[in-house]
Order: structure tokens, then sequence, then C-alpha cells
């Protein structure tokens, strides 16, 4: 693994890569410390609220200190979700653009970068009128429409520049650039979760330092435990075999018969990206309704969508497993995999080719993506347990969502580099 890490320094294009990546990373991080013009961000900061701890989680910790990337790359994963959503025959002209193939994807990846800046303008006004009611004026030092409008066209900007930020790690970086952003603004957060967790459990512990030793350990090894096992589910795959009647290969167009291979289904095709899109949608009423004066209906509302509670937590895990079965289909379409089998001369063995063959990955997909959504489920709740039985930081709830989302990222950069490996003959990290 080493070896093949030395190897990815070796190659000058994957070390540009690399390295273009990490510069743009720490322009990321350096953003999170620019405090927005005319705000204290001092209540923010000692501010406990789950809400709070949701965002910061995909900000690297840039909303406590109000920096110019408190909104993060929110919106854009807001805006992405309602323009997936649009495509399935509620938008004809949307459904049109997912047809085209690469140039309907680019005026749809045009739209959500649009979508995304209107969306982030609204929210930049309703946060900040929101958190300077919530905090008793304390946040913004003035209250004039100037000044909202400020700073709403910074933290506007603030995400834009993320966005640009995203796309140019994605064009010439490693990795998915929007997803190496949430990476990177999880990780950072590490060192202060590790640092409350010290201040709980070790410091002052007097007679209880040996237990709460113990209680890290037995934690650590959960951790471990978990992570090896959302790796394993990760990469778990079901081969379905294929059959060729007939084959043309070579310079001679020779033909070949009956030759087989197999097509892989992955067990959890979505990624992590459905419980991205729950937390993003689980988050839009709280952070709506936790602005406006409380009254019963605002309570009841922030009620059902705290998932501390059993209703909460019932409604999490069933975005979660809604999105999975959406963005699994999106992913693997059955209808177009189907029809490139049959073009191809491909059938599977006792499935005839066609209608049969849709109707044979589909139900096989549905399988695999409720197996696969039960996955993310419980590794997104099972903080949540811990939390509430093991007198952990609060922050530790979204350590489950933080968990898939680091694997997940992390899996499929190593596998982009390992591509890029192979095509060298280096020897990789998967071994089949």
């Amino acid at each position: 693994m080493f070896q093949t890490i030395s190897s990815f320094f070796k190659v000058k294009e994957i070390r540009s890569k690399i390295i273009y990546t990490l510069l743009l990373l720490i322009v990321f991080r350096l953003g999170t410390f620019i405090t927005v013009p005319y705000v204290d961000a001092r209540a923010l900061q000692e501010s406990n609220n789950q809400l709070l701890g949701l965002m910061n989680m995909f900000g690297g910790g840039a909303l406590a200190k109000f920096s110019i990337f408190a909104l993060g790359i929110m919106p854009y994963i807001t805006a992405s979700i309602i323009t997936q959503l649009l495509q399935m025959d509620v938008v004809p002209k949307f459904a049109e653009w997912s047809k085209q193939g690469e140039v309907g994807r680019r005026k749809l990846a045009q739209f959500t970068r649009y979508f995304t800046i209107v969306l982030a303008f609204i929210q930049a006004i309703v946060m900040s009128f929101g958190f300077n009611q919530m905090f008793q004026g304390s946040i913004l030092k003035d209250t004039g429409i100037a000044t909202y409008v400020i700073i709403a066209v910074v933290l506007t900007a603030g995400t834009a520049f993320l966005l640009w930020l995203g796309e140019q790690i994605t064009a010439k970086g490693v990795g998915n650039g929007i997803s190496i952003i949430i990476f990177a603004g999880i990780v950072s957060g590490i060192p202060g979760a590790v640092g409350q967790l010290y201040e709980m459990k070790i410091s002052g512990a007097g007679d209880a330092l040996f237990i709460n030793i113990a209680f890290l350990l037995v934690l650590l090894l959960v951790i471990i435990a978990v992570t090896v096992f959302v790796i394993y589910v990760q990469e778990a795959l079901r081969k379905i075999p294929i059959q060729y009647a007939k084959r043309n290969t070579g310079q001679q167009q020779q033909m070949l018969a009956g030759q087989q291979t197999h097509l892989p289904l992955k067990l959890n095709a979505a990624g992590v990206i459905p419980v991205i899109f729950a937390v993003a949608f689980f988050m839009a009423p709280q952070q709506l309704l936790s602005f406006m004066e409380p009254t019963s209906v605002t309570q009841k509302i922030l009620y059902v969508f705290d998932y501390t509670n059993m209703v909460g937590l019932t409604i999490y895990v069933a975005l979660i497993i809604a999105f999975t079965y959406f963005y699994a289909f999106v992913q693997v379409n059955p209808e177009n995999m189907a029809d490139n089998l049959k073009k191809q001369g491909a059938y599977i063995p006792g499935i005839r080719p066609g209608a049969n063959t849709e109707e044979y990955l589909t139900s096989t997909l549905y399988r695999l993506t409720f197996v696969g959504s039960l996955f993310l489920a419980s590794v997104a709740i099972m903080p949540i347990v811990f939390v509430k039985f093991g007198n952990l930081p609060e922050a530790a709830q979204i350590g489950g969502t933080s968990l898939l989302i680091v694997v997940g990222v992390a899996l499929e950069t190593m596998k982009q580099l390992e591509s890029q490996l192979v095509k060298r003959h280096y020897k990789g990290f998967m071994k089949q």
C-alpha cells in the first residue's frame, strides 16, 4: 500500500493533480477563517445548537465563525436535489435534457449553478436575519437593509467560489470536487471532536479515569469495526453472469461464440449521496423554523424534524431509504442497461433479452438497494444511540453520517487514482 502511495508521486501527472487538489483545499480552509463584514460570531461559537452542528459539519466550522463560506455547498446540494426531482417528468424540458446525453447534462448543470446562486442569496438573507434574532441581536453590529444585502452578497459569492473550487478539483485535480470539499470539512473537525472527548472523559475524571479510558478504547474498537464494515459493504458486488451469443473481435473480425463475463451491480449503488441528500432535506425545515417566533405549531414541526426523538429518527431513516432507491436508479438505469446488452448481442442465461432482462435487472436492483439502504440508515443512526446511552458529545450524533461520507469519498478517490496507475502498469490497491 505504501509503495503504491509513493507511486502516486512518481507519476508527474498524478503528482500534479494531488498537489493542485491540496492547494485548493488550503484555500478552502483559509476561507473558513475570514469573517463576513458587520458580524460578531462569538455567540455562534459558544452555541450548542444541533442545527449549527449539522451545518458546521459540511462547512468545516465555517458557520461557527460566520465566515465567507458559512453557507458551504448546501445550496448546491439542495439545488441538485430539486433539479433531479424535476427531471422525473415534472418539467418536460428537464426530462428531455436528461435524455440528451452530454449536451443535456451540461444544460442541467448550468441550470443547477444558477439555481444554486438564487438559493444561496435567499438562504443568506434568512440565515443572517434569523441568527441575529435567535441570539437577541448580538450577531450583527448594524441591522440596516444595506447590511443584510452586503452580507447576503458576500455569503452568496462564497458559495459560488466553493462551487468553482469543486469544479476545478473535478476537472484538474483528484476525485469529485464537491465531495472532496465536504470530506475536507469533516476531517478538519476531527481534532475538535477528539478534544471534546478528552475534556469529557479524561480531564478531571478523578476516580472514574480508568473506566473512561476503557470506554474510549471500546469506542475506538467500535469505530474501527464500523469503518471496516462500511468499506466491505461499499465494495460488495452482485455479479450477474452475461453470455455473448456472438462477438466480433480483432482485425480479422473473428467470430467468438459462448464467451462469458459478468455484469457487476454494487450492493450500494447510490454511494453516500443519499445520506448527504437526507441531511440537506432534514436541515431545511429546521433552518427556516428556528429563525421564526416559537409557537406551538413551529415547536411541533421542529420536534418532527429532530432525529434525537423517535418520530424524527423514523423520518430520517425513511428519507435515507427513499433517496437510496431514487439515486440508485439514477445511477443504474435497468432500461438502458438491458437495451445496451441487447445491442451487443449479450444476454443473461435463462432470461430473454429486452423487456425480460429489464425486469430481472430491476428486481435485482430493488433487492440490492433494500439491503444497501438499511446499511446506510443503520450506520447513520448508530452514533445517535451512542450519544443517548454513552454520554458522548452532542456533536458525535453526526458521526455516522461523517464516517459514511469520509469512507465513501476516500474509496472513490483511491479508485480514481488507482485507475490512472493501472494505465501506467503500476500495481494498484484493489486486488481482485
